[in-house]
Parts: C-alpha cells; sequence; structure tokens
C-alpha cells in the first residue's frame, strides 16, 4: 500500500498510556473470550454495557480522558509500533477522506468524521469497557473506532493475513460501520432485531457484510494507495476472519446458526463487490441478493 508518515491525524486519539480503570472488567475477564465477545456484541446493539454491568444508556462511561478515572502513563513504545501508529493515522484518514467526497455524492449525506482510539490491554468506551481481546470494534454510542495495535500482529500470525493492506482492511472495515451509524442503517438493524429476535444473528451477518463491502468502495475509490497484491490481500484478511473459519479453528466444527459475521467466502465477496463497483449502492446486503 501507498502511504507516507506525515503529521498525525487529528482524529487519532492515543490512550496507550492509559489504563482502563476499575469498573466492571472483570466481568468480561471471568467469561473468557468466547463471552466477552457476546457481550460486547449486545453492548453496540442496544447501547448498554453488558460487559461493564452498567445498566445506564450508552453514556455509561465518558470520553477517556483524565477525568474519567484512568490512570494515566507515559506510552513505551518501539520504532515499529510508531511506524504501526503512522501507518493507522495515514489509514484513517485516506478512508474518512473518501467518504467525505463520495457519500454525499451518492446518498445525499454528509459525512462527519469519527475518532480512532489506539489503546492497549483494555479500554472504557461509550458502549462499555472491552478488551482487546475482542479485536478491533466500532461503536456507534461514541462513534468511534478502538484498536490496540498488537491486533496486527495477531492478524498476520494467528489468523494468516499478513500485509499492511490486510490492516487497512481491518480500518476501513470499522468505519464502514461509522458511515451505517450515519445513514440509520444500524438503527433500523437493532429495531429488527428487536422485534424479531429470531432474526438477530441474520441482520448482524448483513451488517458485517456491508461494512465490508464499504471497505471495498474505498479502495475502489482511493487508487493512490493500491499497490500490486494490495487487493489480494484484503482478501485473504476477509476470509480469514469469516465465522466458519474462526469456528473451525477454536473447536473443529461450524455452528451457521451462531454466525454474526458471515462466513469467509460471503465477506471475501462483498468485499470484492464493493472494490469491483466502487459504488456504496451496490452495497445493498439486505436485499437478499
Amino acid at each position: 500500500m501507498r502511504w507516507s508518515a506525515g503529521g498525525r491525524s487529528s482524529n487519532l486519539e492515543d490512550r496507550r498510556g492509559m489504563s482502563a480503570g476499575g469498573g466492571g472488567f472483570g466481568f468480561g475477564r471471568g467469561m473468557g473470550i468466547g463471552g466477552t465477545v457476546i457481550l460486547l456484541i449486545l453492548s453496540l446493539i442496544f447501547g448498554r454495557d453488558f460487559i461493564g454491568g452498567s445498566d445506564g444508556g450508552g453514556a455509561a462511561y465518558p470520553d477517556q480522558t483524565t477525568a474519567s478515572g484512568g490512570e494515566v502513563g507515559p506510552v513505551r513504545s518501539t520504532p515499529e509500533e510508531e511506524r504501526a501508529v503512522d501507518f493507522t493515522s495515514a489509514v484513517l484518514d485516506s478512508v474518512q477522506n473518501t467518504w467525505h467526497r463520495i457519500l454525499p455524492q451518492e446518498t445525499g449525506r454528509q459525512y462527519q468524521d469519527a475518532k480512532l482510539v489506539l489503546y492497549r490491554d483494555a479500554v472504557r468506551t461509550g458502549c462499555g469497557t472491552a478488551p482487546s481481546s475482542v479485536g478491533p470494534f466500532y461503536c456507534p454510542m461514541d462513534q468511534k473506532v478502538y484498536i490496540d495495535l498488537s491486533f496486527y500482529d495477531e492478524l498476520r500470525q494467528r489468523f494468516g493475513a499478513p500485509g499492511d493492506f490486510a490492516q487497512a482492511y481491518v480500518i476501513a472495515h470499522e468505519l464502514g460501520h461509522h458511515v451505517q451509524h450515519l445513514l440509520g442503517t444500524d438503527e433500523k438493524v437493532q429495531q429488527l432485531q428487536q422485534s424479531r429476535p429470531d432474526l438477530k444473528n441474520a441482520a448482524s451477518v448483513r451488517l458485517e457484510l456491508q461494512a465490508d463491502c464499504y471497505a471495498g468502495v474505498w479502495a475502489k475509490s482511493d487508487q493512490n494507495v493500491i499497490e500490486p497484491g494490495d487487493i489480494d490481500e484484503a482478501l485473504a484478511a476477509a476470509s480469514a476472519v469469516g465465522d466458519d473459519r474462526l469456528q473451525r479453528a477454536a473447536r473443529g466444527s461450524v455452528n451457521p446458526d451462531t454466525f454474526t459475521h458471515g462466513t469467509a467466502a460471503q465477506r471475501s465477496a462483498w468485499f470484492k463487490r464493493g472494490f469491483d463497483s466502487g459504488d456504496v449502492k451496490s452495497c445493498d446486503t439486505f436485499s437478499g441478493t
């Protein structure tokens, strides 16, 4: 991927030197990764902190500044990690600049920037407290993307999806959720899930596949960043995090009824659809096509 380190994005929020504080992190940790992921998904869907145990609304935790209760310390880093920060910042600006241009053209809606938060180990968000084991995620309650940079190593080593564009795909996917939030798609899905609990997982899959497609739209729309092999890296990453592959690797079997993100084939296909068309309208995963 073509990119250069410059001034870091004004939308990048660095919390690597801040702890998540006390609160309810123990609930998620005690249940293990699987239970924590389920609770985080519920928190994102219903706007309540099911992880930390709060029964309040989306403002269960304030923005994590010095006054939020977290412990602030110096950021201990390495040149390699700082390069990852620069890369994340560059991708963040590329994706958001693209949506500023194409969203009004294709939907008549103005794009509003999201923030991207870098953290380590655990983080407090508008959707609750989450450990890094849940992976990168978007919280619609505070309109922020959260990433522990160690996920890049996990993407390469555990999931077998190396390359900088694999990482860029992850960021673009999460910002795709922000686009959905701005368009009101996530709210409609939430209403459907509440009225039809039997469709909760199926609706979640369609939401995730649309975010994959939006990531492809970005890749098509900013050709200045594309190098040979980049799209193959993105397709490999999308396939690597398919529900079927993750379940088979974790427990040796697959249960489609529990899918929340889509199969490896679906995820890579929808990214490619977005890339091939470059058209937001091609990303209608809810029409059944």
